[in-house]
C-alpha cells in the first residue's frame, strides 16, 4: 500500500508562528512528506495536534498547560469525563486519547504521556515511539487528514533530544510505511538549537537511502 502523506512538519513545544527554518537546514525529508519548522503548536490550524500530557490529563507545565490556556475550560472537562469513565487510574504511558479542540484552531487535541529518562527499566524508546504511533493510529482511525506534534518528553521528562529525534524519525516513518488518511503531519521545535540536534541525530535520510537502495 502506498502512503499518502504529503507533508510533515516538527513542531516543538511554544514559539508565537510557523517560522522558516535557518538556512543551512534541510527543511524537508522523504520526497518533501516531513518538513521541519519552528512554530507554537497551539496555534495550529489542523485536525488534531499533539498534547505532551501527564497521566492525570488534567493539564500541566510546558507543553501541557500552554494547550489548557489556549484551549479553554472544554478541554478540561473533556478530560475528567475520560478520566471518570475510562482511566480512573491515568492514561498510560505510551497510549492516546482524544478531545475536541475547545477554542484551539485544531479540531482535536490527541493527548500521550511520554516517558520520563531513566524511570521506565529500559523501554523509554519503546515507549515513545507508542507515543507518536498510538497518536498517528488514532488520528487515522477518525479518518483525521492532519496532525501536529510537539517534540514529546525532551523537556520535563528529560528525554536525550539526540536520542529522541532517532526514535521519533523511525516511529512516524513505520507508521507512514502504510496506507493512510493522513495528508499532513507536523513537528515544529522551540529552539534553533533543538533543530540543531534534530539534524544530526535523525534517521529520515538513512531511510530515504534505503529506499534508493532498494529501488536500483
Amino acid at each position: 500500500m502506498g502512503v499518502k502523506i504529503k507533508q510533515l512538519f516538527f513542531l516543538s513545544p511554544i514559539t508565537h508562528h510557523l517560522s522558516p527554518i535557518t538556512a543551512f537546514m534541510k527543511e524537508s525529508f522523504l520526497d518533501g512528506h516531513v518538513r521541519v519548522v519552528m512554530g507554537d503548536i497551539t496555534r495550529q490550524d489542523v485536525d488534531a495536534i499533539v498534547n505532551a500530557a501527564n497521566s492525570t490529563l488534567l493539564g500541566g507545565a510546558g507543553v501541557d498547560g500552554a494547550i489548557h490556556r489556549a484551549g479553554g475550560a472544554r478541554i478540561l472537562e473533556e478530560c475528567r469525563e475520560i478520566q471518570r469513565t475510562r482511566l480512573p487510574d491515568g492514561l498510560p504511558t505510551g497510549e492516546a486519547v482524544i478531545t475536541s479542540g475547545g477554542l484551539l484552531a485544531a479540531r482535536n487535541v490527541i493527548h500521550t504521556v511520554g516517558p520520563i529518562y531513566g524511570q521506565h527499566r529500559g523501554h523509554e524508546a519503546e515507549l515513545l515511539a507508542n507515543c507518536y504511533q498510538n497518536s498517528l493510529r488514532l488520528a487515522d482511525s477518525l479518518k483525521l487528514t492532519s496532525i501536529a506534534f510537539p517534540s514529546i518528553s525532551t523537556g520535563a521528562y528529560s528525554y536525550p533530544r539526540a536520542e529522541a529525534a532517532a526514535v521519533a524519525s523511525r516511529a512516524i516513518a513505520d507508521f507512514l510505511k502504510e496506507e493512510t488518511s493522513i495528508t499532513e503531519v507536523r513537528l515544529v521545535f522551540f529552539q534553533t538549537d533543538d533543530l540543531k540536534v534534530f539534524y544530526k541525530n535523525h534517521k529520515f535520510d538513512d531511510l530515504e537511502q534505503v529506499k534508493v537502495d532498494a529501488s536500483s
